[in-house]
């Protein structure tokens, strides 16, 4: 059977951002287990109904990035206690115009890193929320926020407290067999 084809989304826009560091270091981690690729999000207008009879070509490329992927795989920091306002809108540019959404049916799984005491808690909650309304199913457990700090990945970028990496090889072992 074929490596799932996993679409990763960072909430994140910043070039060397944690979550983006994250998503890096969960790939190399992952091995060949899935075939990864990640659906940049900067580039996505903000949604304005009024273009829905003339999509953005950004929005028709994330949309399909989505479509090709067999599951999902978001990896957010959390802002102000709530997930990024770049990764909503994300969401809302490829649910729509309505009646198109990209998103039903997929499996997703939600990873995330701040460095706030409980990571990103918050954040994955309604993230949790948002796509339960775009028919997306959630891999339930295990809940994966880690809170950033020093020491947390290695000069290559690999996860080296090994707390946390025992947490994600757990989480990414259950998402393999989720989707299979």
């Amino acid at each position: 059977m074929p490596a799932p084809a996993v679409a990763i989304i960072i909430g994140s826009l910043r070039k060397d951002s944690f979550n983006r560091q994250l998503a890096g270091a969960v790939q190399r981690l992952a091995g060949d287990r899935f075939a990864f690729r990640t659906l940049e999000i900067g580039e996505l207008p903000l949604y304005n109904q009024d273009d829905d009879t003339d999509f953005p070509a950004a929005g028709l490329r994330f949309k399909q990035g989505i479509e090709q992927a067999d599951a999902l795989l978001f990896v957010t920091p959390e802002y102000n206690r709530s997930m990024p306002g770049v990764l909503k809108n994300a969401i809302d540019v490829a649910s729509r115009p309505a009646g198109s959404t990209t998103f039903a049916g997929k499996r997703a799984g939600i990873i995330g890193t701040s460095p706030g005491m409980h990571g990103t808690v918050s954040s994955q909650q309604h993230l949790r929320n948002v796509l339960a309304a775009v028919d997306v199913a959630v891999l339930p457990q295990p809940e994966i926020a880690i809170q950033f700090k020093e020491g947390l990945l290695d000069t290559e970028g690999d996860v080296a407290d090994e707390r946390a990496r025992r947490r994600l090889l757990s989480f990414l072992d259950r998402f393999e067999a989720w989707l299979r």
